[in-house]
């Protein structure tokens, strides 16, 4: 019988190694119950695009992209297609170099191929043999990842919970800051400076971040440009991939590349 979901948890947070790489496929549409582990995690998928959640908001992590996450994080995961995840999963206190912070990283060539190395080693390993070294290579990698902005914040205030559920059920709805102030019954004013304190970002900003990572997922299933900005409440196709490489730096086709 294979092992449960928290049977493979509990062996994972018992290993003594100081890192190790954990590889699972998903199939499409796959939900990940809410957990949390021991020991820091860099989810990495090689294929497919997974949205990550937790009580602070929810991640979209594309391919050549991974997430890291402190130990004892509670997170779900969502994946949008099928998913080959590689985990690795680091011991505490080995470095102090590591990201402190929950956040969404790139993955160079060079660490995508290590990653891939590490799959296939099996434990125990001795910490002066090939798949140490591997390891220790991995953990210098992992000091370097650059940080990027693919995290969608959640508010607390009900208010803005309100609109921000609306939104993500309806992200092509354009209704202005000001008639959002009339349904909630409270000034425009307020609800900016509340979404500014509670998320760091003005209520735009807010729902171009919702609509643009709503497009990383729609694009990975296959999606036409052209489909997608329609589906988000864009005016046209340019005007979408001119937001979007102006907030990643890549049109949406280099971006998947």
């Amino acid at each position: 019988m294979a092992p449960s979901f928290k049977q493979r948890l509990a062996a994972i947070d018992a290993n003594a190694q100081p890192m190790i790489c954990v590889p699972t496929d998903y199939a499409a549409d796959t939900r990940i119950e809410q957990h949390a582990h021991q020991k820091h995690q860099l989810v990495y998928a090689v294929h497919g695009v997974m949205v990550v959640q937790t009580s602070a908001g929810h991640w979209v992590v594309p391919p050549t992209r991974a997430i890291w996450m402190p130990a004892g994080t509670v997170h779900w995961i969502r994946c949008v297609g099928a998913v080959r995840m590689r985990n690795l999963f680091v011991k505490p206190g080995i470095s102090r170099a590591l990201p402190k912070a929950l956040q969404v990283v790139g993955i160079s060539p060079l660490l995508r191929e290590l990653i891939q190395a590490a799959s296939a080693v099996d434990t125990p390993y001795e910490a002066d043999s090939r798949e140490g070294r591997l390891m220790r290579l991995i953990l210098d990698e992992l000091r370097t990842v650059p940080v990027l902005a693919l995290h969608l914040p959640q508010p607390s205030d009900a208010r803005l919970r309100e609109i921000c559920e609306h939104l993500e059920r309806e992200p092509d709805d354009n209704t202005t800051l000001e008639a959002w102030a009339k349904r909630v019954e409270v000034a425009a004013k307020t609800i900016q400076r509340s979404f500014g304190r509670e998320t760091g970002m003005t209520f735009g900003q807010w729902r171009q971040q919702l609509r643009l990572l709503r497009a990383l997922e729609l694009l990975a299933t296959g999606e036409k440009v052209v489909d997608v900005a329609l589906q988000l409440g864009y005016e046209s196709p340019s005007a979408f991939a001119t937001m979007f490489k102006r907030q990643f730096g890549q049109t949406p086709s280099q971006f998947f590349e």
